[in-house]
């Protein structure tokens, strides 16, 4: 086969002689015995501590010692024919013959079978005329008694591409279990002979893990059930699959299931082993089920977008077919709800419904009538357990078994499904979710620096802190039980590695195991993240099915130099008649430009544009239909947003109507909120040291009536550490050709207004204020293995790369509050990072940063620092009820 790297096996001159020879040597010497478990020596010298998981004797010595007779050649019958090695037809050596490489003994030997040969000797001392062309006569002799004697020559297995593998057993962790390929719709084993490390990386590999580290004989992991599909699996350790290693084919075993293998991967993922995606390409009988769709048949929700209510139509082989309701089940309108993007569903009136059928079947000008008489018209069973993510993984048959010969839906009619929105969908009939349920008040969930609508890196509320989910264990099933938590649909990929970003704080859950049911995540068995040494490189994201809400119709981009820019137009009623027209520029920002690139499916906006005249719009769509656009960033289209009754635009039309730049990746910037909790305390600094920081307008504005140089100002200081935890560098929006210039401190500022800090009353009042701009930009810290790529050194770039850290320690000017002319009492100490949204990012809920603070004329005390989407705000907790104050007077 195509693609294997197991050598085929070259046979002697003579098919007779090799016969002839089996029975005189049938048991290997003693020297050649290897009395340790097979590959065990290599392992103990590639593992060190792991060589005592093997087995004392090779199970074929073994099984004969307690049985009382005489053992086989491990290799279980005669030799295949041999098969020649590419075009030129020359013959390679035995798999089992072939020369060892570094750490390998020779395969024959670590089975206790006969030794090896030196690889100089293999021609001459076991196949002396191997390099001649094998006999056609001598190959169908040889096959003929293999059939007379009972024996099925081993094959290679069939193509692994379709084929998926799997870890299982009591009790065990992702990277270890008992080892199962799914075939033909069903899950089988492994057998242990003839498995060792090198058969284990290359499933650990197939599995997404980096390598293995063992695996376990004797099945260690439980005995599984259903067929052992794969026995004496040879590999040579480079292979990306099993379908490349040899065996004896599908099916074809005399072991039992007391000797199903298990594998130990390591547990690192494979750095492009990123998600477990939908398949819908083939069904377990080999359907291809593409898409699925509702058609309403009510008039009511025909109306209703989405559509939530009707019969349902599946694509198969590229045609639209409809479902037999006989023995439909809620459990299948669970699925096919779930593909749509609702979260639930609910039973229809199916005498109703019978009644319409019944009416048009009786016109005689009903189309519907002619249809139903075809067998291609119709799916004639379907069966979902409920937990499938995807229609082509229920067990479903086309046609009825005998063909053309039975009708598909005898009697019947189409199924109907009617499923239940989510609250961001909202249907006419459902009541909005106002109440929280029990779980949900338990453990919160959310999605963060996602692209589109539904999907994000996951995270949960615990103990009142927000952390990640690791992604051991994390599948489809899983992520469908978030995503219905969250009112969308089930999940269409869960992705592993931190796809969608690295997450701070807590990693909270690992191991995420759901039945498929379970109302919330918080219902699923899970462990907690710091038991199996995750780390945010692992951070679990998930892309859930949303409903088709048709906005992304309702707008589209024209003249910019890609796809991905251009000015924004828009689709609107305008007395009654749809109309295509431009955005009024008044108010857009960088907030409405994102509502337009998520409606168009292109990701985050980079640039919110309000002078376009330089992209030539649409001709027949430049009058204004829209202003005064107002978006609050939660709306899925613009048409969501607050806007003017009548148009009104005071630039007119032309050269001023709105327009974007998107981007699929953005950078998201935090706050080090318990390093500001940390570090900050008050310093009385004379005026003599502050002539620069009073030229950056960084002082009250009572500090321009000061006798200088004399006196000074109390300042609140403290060290700021910004981390970029998003996927996209953060860069100026500017060229270094539109920096400025500050003499006094001889630096260059690439964003005027970077942080921004204030001083509040409780109720919300502003006391005190300070900014800080990004007068150096740059990579202060990166993990091991990240290399830095910004520093301002010497007029170099600025920026922040991802997963890197800028920190501005709190002995640099600038870097306080001056709170000289403010009292004693409580306050609310708030830092914002890009205020003014000059950048662009994928999560501004985070950027702002809030610590209560006391302040008692001569001390300061800062606590419960938390960023804004920590938690809610009536969470946070008072002075008196903060048990770990920390003095930070310095």
């Amino acid at each position: 086969m195509e693609g294997d790297s197991g050598a085929p096996e070259a046979p002697p001159a003579n098919a007779n002689a090799a016969l002839s020879r089996v029975p005189e040597r049938p048991f290997p010497p003693a020297a050649a015995r290897v009395p340790a478990s097979r590959g065990s020596d290599r392992l103990a010298r590639a593992q060190p501590g792991l060589a005592g998981l093997g087995r004392a004797e090779p199970r074929a010595w073994q099984r004969a010692g307690r049985a009382g007779r005489t053992p086989r050649r491990p290799g279980r019958g005669l030799r295949p024919p041999p098969r020649p090695a590419g075009a030129g037809g020359r013959l390679q050596a035995p798999a089992d013959k072939r020369p060892p490489g570094p750490g390998r003994p020779a395969r024959a030997a670590r089975r206790g079978a006969w030794p090896s040969p030196a690889p100089d000797r293999l021609r001459s001392s076991w196949y002396p005329d191997v390099t001649r062309m094998w006999s056609p006569p001598a190959t169908i002799s040889l096959f003929l008694l293999l059939l007379l004697l009972g024996q099925t020559p081993p094959c290679r297995p069939q193509s692994l591409g379709t084929k998926k593998l799997r870890l299982v057993g009591p009790g065990s962790r992702p990277e270890e279990g008992r080892l199962e390929v799914l075939h033909q719709g069903q899950w089988g084993t492994v057998c242990d002979d003839d498995f060792a490390l090198q058969e284990a990386t290359v499933a650990c590999r197939q599995l997404g893990f980096e390598s293995a580290l063992t695996w376990a004989h004797s099945a260690k992991y439980g005995q599984g059930e259903g067929p052992i599909w794969l026995d004496n699996v040879r590999c040579m350790g480079t292979e990306n699959s099993l379908d490349q290693c040899a065996s004896n084919g599908w099916g074809v075993s005399d072991c039992s299931h007391s000797e199903d293998v298990g594998v130990v991967c390591h547990p690192q993922r494979q750095r492009g082993y990123f998600s477990e995606r939908v398949s819908n390409a083939l069904g377990p009988q080999g359907q291809r089920l593409e898409e699925v769709r509702l058609k309403p048949i009510l008039a009511s929700a025909k109306r209703h977008s989405p559509v939530t209510e009707g019969a349902v139509e599946v694509r198969y082989e590229g045609h639209w077919r409809q479902v037999c309701d006989q023995s439909w089940t809620m459990n299948n309108s669970r699925v096919v709800c779930g593909m749509l993007g609702f979260p639930s569903q609910v039973p229809v009136n199916s005498l109703y419904y019978r009644k319409i059928w019944n009416l048009k079947m009786k016109d005689p000008k009903s189309r519907l009538k002619g249809l139903t008489s075809k067998n291609s018209f119709w799916i004639h069973r379907v069966d979902c357990l409920g937990t499938e993510p995807h229609l082509a993984n229920c067990q479903v048959q086309v046609a009825p078994r005998r063909g053309k010969l039975q009708p598909a839906c005898p009697g019947g009619m189409h199924a109907v499904v009617s499923c239940v929105a989510g609250p961001r969908f909202p249907s006419p009939k459902v009541k909005p979710w106002h109440k929280e349920s029990r779980a949900e008040q338990e453990l919160k969930v959310r999605l963060r620096s996602g692209a589109q609508v539904g999907e994000g890196r996951v995270e949960v509320l615990v103990n009142r802190q927000w952390g990640t989910v690791c992604d051991h264990r994390w599948n489809l099933i899983s992520a469908s039980v978030l995503c219905r938590q969250l009112g969308f649909g089930s999940a269409r990929e869960a992705l592993f590695g931190a796809q969608l970003g690295q997450g701070l704080g807590p990693i909270h859950l690992s191991e995420v195991h759901c039945r498929g049911y379970e109302q919330t995540l918080s219902d699923c068995l899970a462990l907690e993240g710091s038991q199996n040494g995750c780390q945010h490189e692992n951070d679990a994201a998930v892309r859930c099915n949303i409903p088709d809400m048709g906005f992304q119709n309702q707008v589209r981009l024209a003249g910019g130099r890609s796809t991905e820019e251009g000015v924004v137009e828009v689709q609107v009623e305008v007395n009654g008649v749809l109309r295509w027209g431009t955005v009024c520029s008044d108010h857009w920002g960088l907030t409405e430009a994102r509502v337009a690139c998520r409606q168009l499916g292109l990701g985050f906006a980079n640039f919110a544009i309000k002078d376009t005249w330089y992209w030539q719009g649409t001709p027949e769509a430049r009058e204004v239909v829209m202003s005064g656009v107002r978006c609050s960033g939660t709306e899925l289209a613009l048409q969501q947003c607050q806007k003017h009754g009548p148009v009104h635009c005071s630039h007119g039309t032309g050269r001023f109507s709105a327009g974007v730049s998107c981007t699929n990746s953005a950078p998201d910037l935090v706050m080090n909120a318990q390093l500001v909790q940390e570090t900050a305390y008050l310093e009385d600094r004379p005026l003599s040291l502050l002539y620069c920081a009073h030229e950056e307008n960084c002082l009250s504005q009572s500090a321009d009536h000061m006798d200088w140089p004399y006196g000074h100002r109390r300042l609140l200081r403290f060290s700021s550490q910004i981390y970029n935890l998003g996927r996209a560098d953060f860069r100026p929006k500017t060229g270094r050709h539109s920096w400025i210039w500050h003499q006094c401190h001889r630096h260059y500022h690439s964003i005027e207004v970077f942080t921004h800090y204030d001083l509040l009353t409780l109720n919300g009042s502003k006391v005190a204020e300070g900014h800080k701009a990004s007068f150096c930009l740059e990579d202060t810290n990166c993990p091991t293995g990240l290399q830095r790529r910004y520093a301002c050194a010497n007029f170099g770039e600025q920026g922040v790369t991802v997963g890197c850290w800028d920190t501005y320690r709190h002995d640099i000017d600038c870097q306080w509050v001056d709170i000289t002319d403010v009292g004693p009492g409580d306050y609310i100490f708030q830092v914002v990072v890009n205020p003014t949204n000059e950048v662009a990012e994928s999560d501004f809920s985070n950027n702002m940063m809030r610590c209560r603070c006391k302040y008692d004329g001569q001390r300061v005390w800062l606590h419960n620092c938390h960023t804004g989407d920590s938690y809610r705000a009536n969470a946070e907790l008072s002075l008196e009820q903060e048990q770990r104050l920390r003095n930070n007077l310095i």
